[in-house]
């Protein structure tokens, strides 16, 4: 017997005693009360949440019109398809792409990111278990991102054969990125004095998570992946408030002190043992040009040995900063600095007062 006729004679049956029975409305999960005989009507349970709100002050039963705000959503949808994604290619899952993130990091940094103590005896093991699962959802994840949008090599006509292909690839680069971090971790912990331990760098400052990441997102980007190098890139920036995308090309030693709110660009490039603090731009001088400066370097770069302090804005595609520089705090800078420069403002003034001098427009409180 099937669920509908069940459920027929279930209603059928507890009306006739004048129970109430919930169902649901057609087309949608929401439920209704059917009521007995003596009610004369289909009316709303009085129970607390989203259902007590279909009542009326008085008391009396609210029609939700979801027949009326679904047509509505519809029409939008035909008016506005450019924000559609309906009866294309299947496009990667978010959630699926910010778990293989976050096993990523565990297996560039063993120990530091699991749940439970990693032990030596297991290592092997336990890696071989995380690389096959990482790598199958990996794959996946590609796949749909070649099936969406153009395929790096052209005469590749199988998605799912060349994600494979990029996938072990990838893969075999995990061990060249850790050497990477290596001197990330080493530049944080010899930049900054706070720093107790390396240990702490690695599971507490967020500026490692953003490296980590930005540095296997760019092994994908340079791999022909698209897609997918932004995602992750984009989780990393909402969990530690750092953006640098996938493009940009970073040496080594490199270390981002505090962090929150530096924007490195996508033609961005910047050489080893570079240090930048919180704050700092390293963006383009217009995008008024759209689509038309893909691929155009419109990010500076950024040679060997500088550091960038709090609040500094270097743009433009042809803007250099020459190796050992220091840009000091909250400098605007359009054009290029040669090697060994120190890049201050002074022009601005700062006035120290007593309070009790000061005036009545100042006249406001932290």
């Amino acid at each position: 017997m099937s669920g509908a006729v069940l459920l027929a004679m279930l209603i059928c049956s507890n009306a006739r005693h004048g129970a109430q029975v919930e169902t649901a409305t057609p087309g949608t999960g929401w439920p209704l009360v059917t009521g007995g005989p003596e009610s004369g009507q289909n009316e709303t349970a009085d129970r607390p949440g989203r259902d007590k709100q279909r009542k009326t002050s008085e008391g009396g039963p609210v029609n939700f019109p979801i027949t009326e705000l679904t047509d509505a959503l519809l029409v939008s949808y035909r008016r506005h398809g450019g924000i559609n994604h309906v009866d294309g290619a299947n496009l990667p899952s978010r959630g699926a792409v910010v778990d293989i993130a976050k096993d990523l990091l565990r297996l560039l940094f063993p120990g530091f990111f699991d749940d439970k103590v990693v032990h030596s005896s297991e290592l092997k093991a336990e890696t071989a278990l995380l690389m096959d699962s990482v790598g199958g959802r990996l794959e996946d994840e590609v796949c749909k991102s070649l099936s969406c949008f153009q395929c790096p090599d052209p005469a590749v006509a199988d998605p799912r054969r060349a994600a494979f292909t990029l996938t072990v690839n990838f893969m075999k680069r995990l061990p060249a990125v850790r050497e990477l971090l290596q001197t990330d971790v080493d530049a944080a912990f010899e930049g900054d004095p706070a720093a107790r331990s390396r240990e702490e760098i690695i599971t507490a400052y967020p500026f490692i998570v953003a490296i980590a990441v930005q540095r296997l997102a760019h092994e994908l980007q340079e791999a022909g992946v698209p897609l997918l190098p932004r995602m992750m890139t984009e989780w990393a920036h909402s969990r530690t408030g750092i953006d640098i995308h996938p493009g940009a090309r970073i040496g080594t030693h490199f270390f981002i002190d505090h962090g929150t709110g530096t924007v490195i660009g996508e033609t961005c490039v910047i050489g080893n043992r570079v240090k930048i603090f919180h704050g700092v731009t390293l963006g383009a001088t217009s995008t008024s040009g759209g689509q038309a400066l893909r691929g155009k370097k419109r990010h500076p770069t950024i040679e060997d040995n500088v550091t960038i302090y709090s609040g500094a804005v270097i743009l433009g595609g042809e803007t250099v900063i020459g190796a050992g520089s220091t840009i000091g705090g909250n400098v605007f800078l359009l054009q290029s600095v040669p090697p060994d420069s120190v890049v201050l403002n002074e022009e601005i003034k700062t006035r120290v007062m007593p309070k009790k001098n000061r005036l009545a427009a100042m006249d406001w409180q932290i």
